[in-house]
């Protein structure tokens, strides 16, 4: 017998409520936007969600969201977080000089400036010698007897390709009893966003590599005779995905976004460029939820009213189409968005020093911390509000 079930609600702490609560839910999924180094945040995310014993059973990611996502779900829950830290220090640089202080700093303190020189730095370093374990320059990119779908990139990701298969399983992800994955990227030839998923198919190093191929940076990655690039630049954010796919089962999402849609007007040149940055791959994330949030509404409804419908009238035509649209899915989605700190810069998506992976690390597992000190909000949402969401950052 379990003895928790005979204490009062009142006796139980913040984490087992919000375990009794995510185990109403069929679907738990953790769905991960693309952002280059940013990507850490969302390692940080799933520590914490590790840590209150909350294992999604659906990962989905785009770019770097799709490599966090094959760390996940390739390897047992018990060493994800490891083989996560373990990915993100072999893919970032040591600082050359001592790490920055990781406090908040005074805006008009010299601290922010030297901060943001070093971050600048550590930028400029990824750019010329690229990043170990990841991507390393291509040598005489421009010749046109190299010309080839495959070598037209400024860098060569052949030392992503060999970190992904030390670390990850692919047997596990592509077992029938894994954790869902989906990643997305976009077909070349065709300009169409594909989703790999492991549910249609055995899902290869290549999938997740095909999902990051953002040009003209990374190469095209051929998939049995097409070629693929970055999903983000098609949709930076699987969300649609999952809301479509949930089906007419309960779901609990955690949407971890790595660029901000709302922000500050720019008033410079670099400013314009990060604003501009966080604009396009922010992928209008709000905008997706809000137009999924009135169509589970609207089937809701219709779901609700079928059920007013006689028995004897159930088998005609008009409600066997009716059918095909109703549904009777819970969804309470999650938002956790990263949110940019004062020195850095437009280059934060390519900045892999040490220093700044920690932070967003830090980051990440706060947020997701401070959204755990919240069980009601984990509870299974009403059949009169049958999609609830809650932004963590909506007082920004």
């Amino acid at each position: 017998m379990d003895v928790r079930k005979n204490r009062s609600k009142s006796q139980l702490t913040d984490q087992d409520l919000v375990r009794q609560s995510y185990q109403q839910y069929q679907v738990v999924a953790l769905v991960l936007q693309g952002g280059g180094a940013l990507g850490a945040y969302q390692a940080g995310v799933y520590e914490a969600l590790d840590a209150a014993g909350i294992h999604p059973n659906w990962v989905a990611g785009i770019s770097i969201g799709a490599l966090n996502a094959a760390i996940i779900a390739g390897n047992p829950p018990e060493r994800r977080v490891e083989r996560l830290r373990e990915f993100w220090h072999t893919i970032c640089r040591p600082p050359l000089l001592p790490a920055w202080p990781t406090t908040p700093l005074d805006p008009g303190a010299w601290e922010l400036p030297w901060q943001n020189g070093l971050s600048g730095w550590a930028a400029l370093r990824a750019l010329v010698e690229g990043q170990p374990g990841f991507f390393l320059p291509r040598p005489f990119p421009l010749l046109p007897w190299r010309a080839s779908p495959t070598t037209a990139s400024w860098y060569d990701t052949a030392p992503l390709k060999s970190t992904l298969e030390r670390l990850v399983d692919f047997d596990r992800i592509n077992h029938k009893t894994a954790m869902r994955v989906s990643v997305g990227a976009v077909n070349i030839r065709t300009g169409n966003f594909v989703y790999f998923d492991n549910t249609e198919g055995p899902l290869r190093v290549e999938h997740f590599i095909a999902s990051g191929s953002l040009p003209p940076g990374f190469p095209a990655t051929e998939i049995d005779g097409e070629y693929y690039w970055d999903g983000g630049m098609v949709s930076n954010t699987p969300l649609y995905k999952v809301l479509a796919d949930a089906s007419c089962r309960d779901s609990l999402i955690f949407q971890v976004d790595l660029w901000s849609a709302q922000g500050q007007v720019p008033r410079d040149l670099a400013e314009v460029t990060s604003r501009a940055k966080d604009i396009q791959f922010s992928s209008r994330t709000r905008l997706i939820t809000e137009y999924m949030g009135l169509r589970q509404r609207q089937q809701r409804l219709l779901h609700d009213l079928m059920a007013l419908v006689p028995e004897g009238q159930r088998q005609h035509s008009a409600y066997r189409q009716a059918e095909l649209y109703a549904s009777g899915m819970l969804v309470n989605l999650f938002h956790l968005i990263y949110r940019n700190k004062p020195y850095e810069g437009h280059y934060k998506d390519y900045e892999f020093s040490v220093g700044s992976m920690q932070q967003h690390w830090s980051s990440g597992m706060d947020d997701m911390q401070c959204t755990l000190a919240e069980p009601q909000w984990f509870e299974l949402p009403s059949t009169e509000h049958p999609f609830v969401t809650h932004d963590v950052h909506c007082e920004d």
